[in-house]
């Protein structure tokens, strides 16, 4: 659904008046601490219980089973199982840093092979390894799929599907069994990453932290900020990262249009400005109606009556005036005045990479 023209006023308004009335962004909000990230973990496992929905004919499917049931001092050649009540997946789910064992984890499971849906089954205990091939995490426990499949199948038979029935999810599914290591202070410092890198905002964030521990900030590139640990905090890490994480800043945002062409979404930050130009836009309406129309024959003539389509064509394109658009340094002046053409939000994306193309538009546009 594409939003009307005279709603991108207030998007666009609500945008720059929201960037001018922020006093700034926490530290938190803008940075992360190097050392302190997610890592991801993955595993294989089965899913049982699946009446009929599961697997098919994979056998890599029944020779987990096989070995599966080896475990379990049973030995039973692969090729006689059946699978159709069980399921191989793949398990995966992201350990944040300082986890410690004991701790819960929410896991995705997703089907590997031609199960038709995982809907009630029942994940084995499965291993999750990280990266390094160790293991992190134990997984086990019932599925929750927001999802469903019904039909028939044959000759005039239906499907319904919703969402994913082959993707699930088990909320604290996990228990983390060894805690992945993370080094905070090396050298006697720290180091905050930011998450949209920009050279002014890495300086920004230096002088902000420079305000409140004077000299012991110094922005290293457009990612990167070295913080060295005032005298006596060695021993007081986690509450100088807490203070840290409270200074506000004032990023530096760029300049950007995100254009969503599926949903006919324009967003844009308050920085864009458009330079001196002149825009045109019209439409052209093609029109194609088809009509029956009876022939009828004179009395007595032996003629018979038929039946004769016509069909009729018409093509107009409303006048479109170029309007010239004057400077317009602030979205608020760029909202108004595209939306005096009365376009719709097309047109309007249309009208912004065309801006772009002729070099009147500056801003970074970002097409999805």
């Amino acid at each position: 659904m594409f939003l009307p023209s005279r709603h991108l006023v207030p998007l666009f308004l609500s945008v720059a008046i929201t960037a001018i009335a922020s006093t700034g962004v926490r530290v938190r909000d803008m940075a992360m601490l190097a050392g302190a990230r997610e890592n991801q973990l993955v595993g294989y496992g089965l899913v049982v219980g699946l009446a009929g929905d599961g697997d098919k004919d994979p056998l890599y499917a029944k020779q987990t089973l096989a070995n599966l049931l080896q475990r379990f001092n049973l030995t039973v050649p692969a090729a006689t199982l059946s699978s159709k009540n069980i399921a191989v997946v793949m398990v995966t789910a992201d350990i944040p840093p300082f986890v410690k064992p004991g701790a819960k984890l929410d896991v995705q499971v997703s089907s590997l092979g031609d199960a038709k849906s995982i809907q009630g089954g029942v994940l084995l205990q499965t291993q999750m390894l990280g990266a390094d091939d160790e293991v992190y995490a134990l997984a086990q426990g019932s599925i929750a799929v927001g999802g469903f499949s019904a039909g028939a199948a044959g000759p005039g038979g239906a499907t319904v599907t919703k969402n994913h029935p082959t993707v699930g999810t088990i909320v604290n599914g996990a228990n983390v069994e060894r805690e992945i290591p993370a080094t905070m202070v090396k050298d006697n410092s720290i180091e905050l990453l930011l998450r949209e890198p920009g050279f002014t905002s890495a300086s920004r964030l230096a002088a902000a932290i420079n305000a409140k521990f004077p000299g012991n900030a110094q922005a290293v590139d457009s990612t990167s900020v070295k913080i060295r640990l005032p005298e006596g905090a060695e021993n007081q890490v986690v509450d100088f990262i807490a203070r840290l994480e409270a200074i506000e800043v004032n990023p530096d945002i760029p300049a950007r249009i995100i254009i969503n062409e599926r949903t006919g979404t324009i967003v844009a930050t308050a920085d864009i400005k458009i330079s001196n130009c002149a825009v045109s836009q019209g439409n052209l309406i093609i029109s194609i109606a088809s009509t029956l129309e009876v022939s009828q024959p004179k009395a007595l003539s032996g003629g018979q009556t038929t039946v004769t389509p016509r069909t009729d064509t018409g093509v107009s394109e409303p006048k479109a005036n170029m309007i010239a658009l004057p400077e317009l340094p602030t979205v608020e002046k760029v909202a108004t005045a595209l939306n005096t053409l009365g376009v719709t939000p097309r047109d309007m994306m249309a009208i912004f990479q065309a801006m772009k193309q002729a070099g009147a538009l500056q801003a970074e546009l970002l097409i999805r």
